[in-house]
């Protein structure tokens, strides 16, 4: 397995630490975050730009990560993918997504609900077909979706954790990598996506602009256990009058797209 990952090592396109902070803040600057072991093997995938400057490095990264592209619990490598699109109406366009819709461990849910993936229970979240347009107008203009139609986001912060469950039960797991698209972010150093082995921090990874386009991060590590996600969306959150910085306003506003993780596994 170390010399795939010795062999993938183009694929690593830079790595920056960042410390972030939430509620329309980020510091440019190292905000204290603990400084990841420099002996963690890993490899980074990143890009920015249009659609077919992301397909690329998906497919790579999709490669690290493992086939196949799981869809039922029991699966015992592999990966899992979220996309948002079969999310349905009741949950889109309105602030009410579930913080476990997909990780459910209810055996009469369907498997597509049963993906190992939660969210912040705290977080107030939304997966949109409108651009968020809904929200403001002016969304419409920045943001748009890699994978038609809806998007996703967080409504009441702009940092929210993801953590893991063997699919389909309520067993913690980890995963070997994880990787997100975002849409829209204008501005270095905001975006981020940091990684953590219980409370130890494994690295923060900053996305690369591409504004009004798509930006990817992804990482995959070779000897580490990955058991929550700090993802953090810019430095602002949507809402009414609230503009983004390519349209005059103070904050850049980030939402996400595509999620892309490694099959979860017991701890």
């Amino acid at each position: 397995m170390k010399n795939v990952f010795q062999g993938l090592a183009q694929l690593a396109t830079g790595i920056v630490l960042f410390a972030s902070c939430s509620k329309n803040y980020n510091p440019p600057g190292d905000g204290g975050s603990p400084h990841p072991d420099p002996q963690v093997e890993k490899v980074v995938v990143t890009a920015a730009g249009d659609s077919a400057s992301i397909v690329e490095k998906l497919t790579q990264f999709r490669q690290l990560l493992g086939d196949p592209l799981n869809v039922a619990p029991g699966a015992r490598g592999g990966r899992r993918e979220v996309n948002w699109d079969g999310v349905p109406a009741n949950f889109t366009n309105n602030n009410n997504f579930p913080f476990d819709f997909f990780g459910s461990s209810d055996p009469a849910a369907a498997n597509g609900r049963k993906r190992g993936l939660i969210y912040q229970a705290d977080a107030v979240f939304r997966v949109d077909s409108t651009d968020f347009s809904e929200i403001d107008r002016s969304y419409a203009a920045q943001f748009e979706p890699f994978s038609r139609k809806r998007l996703f986001a967080f409504i009441n912060d702009n940092v929210s954790d993801i953590t893991f469950k063997v699919p389909g039960t309520d067993s913690a797991a980890f995963v070997n990598g994880f990787g997100i698209i975002f849409s829209d972010v204008d501005a270095a150093n905001y975006t981020t996506v940091e990684f953590f082995n219980k409370n130890r921090s494994l690295g923060v990874f900053k996305a690369l602009p591409a504004a009004q386009g798509f930006s990817f991060v992804g990482v995959v590590f070779n000897n580490e256990k990955v058991t929550r996600i700090k993802i953090t969306a810019g430095n602002g959150i949507l809402g009414p009058g609230q503009k983004d910085i390519s349209d005059g306003g103070a904050y850049d506003l980030v939402v996400m797209d595509d999620f892309l993780y490694g099959e979860p596994r017991a701890l």
